[in-house]
């Protein structure tokens, strides 16, 4: 047991690896993510790595597998999610927006700066709008839009976040709060209730003057 623990301890662990190579991805770009330098951040030999990556491009795209299950998933995820109006849907999917848990932003806005520098990535990205923009298609078709309705809807509701996270928009709890109903009433075309209105406020932690 001892020696099991002596030798995690000298290797690290997979998971180690890759969130060292996640921050290092979202502070300085793709770049910055290499071996040695990942090595010294976590104060182990080089040759640790060895344990749990064949090779610098498996450590990258073993980012790019959790981009892909953090935010596609996310999105997935809430868009499918039970719901009794389409508002309350959307709701849902705005939980991604708010929730690092469920969309991370940053991460995002990474794997998008590194796809301008990599055809194989900007194929993943691309990839990840098309089912993501299907999944929202399907949530709106569900609640009785017509197939290009959904379709409008969708990439207005997707692209307009994309947006959001492309130029780095700042936004205060407050004025974001106070934007969500009328996006929802944009996105949707039925003005929110005021019950489904609280209880998502209620699971963010947000309370209007």
């Amino acid at each position: 047991m001892d020696q099991t623990l002596n030798d995690s301890g000298w290797r690290g662990s997979q998971e180690g690896w890759l969130e060292a190579a996640y921050e290092s991805l979202l502070e300085s770009g793709v770049d910055s993510v290499k071996i040695l330098p990942l090595a010294k951040k976590l104060n182990l030999s080089r040759t640790s790595f060895y344990w749990f990556f064949k090779d610098r491009e498996e450590l990258l795209a073993g980012l790019v597998a959790r981009w892909r299950d953090k935010n596609t998933g996310g999105i997935v995820k809430q868009s499918e999610a039970y719901a009794e109006t389409l508002a309350e849907a959307m709701f849902n999917v705005f939980d991604c927006w708010l929730d690092e848990k469920l969309f991370d932003s940053k991460f995002e806005f990474a794997i998008r700066s590194w796809a301008l520098q990599s055809a194989e990535i900007l194929n993943e990205v691309q990839d990840a709008d098309k089912v993501r923009l299907e999944t929202l298609a399907r949530m709106f078709m569900r609640f009785g839009n017509s197939e290009i309705t959904a379709d409008v809807r969708a990439r207005t509701t997707y692209l307009v976040q994309i947006g959001y996270i492309s130029m780095q928009s700042k936004e205060n709890i407050a004025l974001r709060m106070k934007r969500i109903p009328e996006y929802i009433a944009i996105y949707t075309g039925q003005a929110p209730q005021q019950r489904e209105l609280d209880r998502f406020y209620a699971r963010h932690g947000y309370k209007p003057d």
